[in-house]
């Protein structure tokens, strides 16, 4: 499920994934929520699945962090992942600055199973557009877009359901809660691997931006540019839980 402040549950989560009949289009009006805003909301949302829970972030998970990235260095090739504690309380502080920003809402990857850390992810560049007086979205106190991105998991879950499950709870509310009109994903080009596994659920090759961002190994990367829009959402839903039934 999915929950709200105070824990309280909010719309769809995991223990709801069946193959929509009458969900099958998503509906982007009204899209305004008063209790889902990224500004004045609940940036410590936790998503919770079969598998997995998605946690806020925060200094409490610096050993857990530490560990899940010490399993397999080498698995980071292309990706930001701290290593020891220093790194990993930095990281924190970082995702948090964003959170405090309303630009972004970071969490630990939790594996119900035994409650360990097995990584993290995060909703980041957060848009809220300026809709103009008059227009239905007006004043919305919820997301126009967002990225999904800065995820990584311990050698361990790789090849499990925790990144398939996480993909599920974030994009159910990405779209069914806040109702943006678009998830997006950067990778590096070289990382042929996360390129797949996007295509694998339908998300959309929108072209490499040259030079875009500093790389893992600090040079500036090219990366792929891939997004999901709301009226895809349905379809997309649909093989993350043909996806899913894999671990069933």
């Amino acid at each position: 499920m999915i929950l709200g402040p105070g824990g309280s549950p909010d719309r769809v989560g995991a223990d709801a994934f069946v193959r929509p009949a009458s969900e099958a289009s998503v509906s982007l009006t009204p899209r305004c929520r008063g209790n889902a805003t990224i500004g004045t909301m609940t940036p410590d949302i936790g998503l919770h699945g079969k598998y997995i829970r998605l946690e806020p972030l925060g200094h409490q998970h610096i050993d857990g962090l530490v560990t899940a990235a010490a399993a397999d260095p080498s698995l980071y090739r292309w990706s930001p992942v701290p290593q020891g504690k220093d790194e990993a309380a930095a990281y924190i502080d970082t995702a948090l600055s964003w959170r405090n920003a309303g630009t972004a809402v970071p969490f630990a990857i939790v594996r119900l199973s035994d409650e360990t850390v097995i990584g993290s992810t995060r909703f980041w560049n957060i848009e809220c557009w300026a809709w103009p007086a008059g227009h239905p979205s007006h004043g919305c106190d919820v997301p126009d877009a967002c990225e999904i991105g800065y995820t990584w998991l311990a050698r361990p879950a790789v090849r499990t359901a925790a990144n398939t499950e996480a993909k599920l709870l974030m994009l159910c509310h990405a779209f069914e809660v806040w109702k943006v009109l678009r998830v997006c994903f950067h990778t590096d080009a070289r990382n042929q691997r996360s390129r797949a596994a996007l295509e694998r659920i339908g998300a959309q090759c929108e072209g490499i931006l040259r030079s875009h961002r500093m790389a893992a190994d600090f040079i500036p990367r090219d990366s792929v540019r891939y997004s999901i829009v709301a009226t895809e959402w349905p379809s997309v839903k649909e093989r993350l839980i043909t996806q899913m039934d894999r671990f069933m």
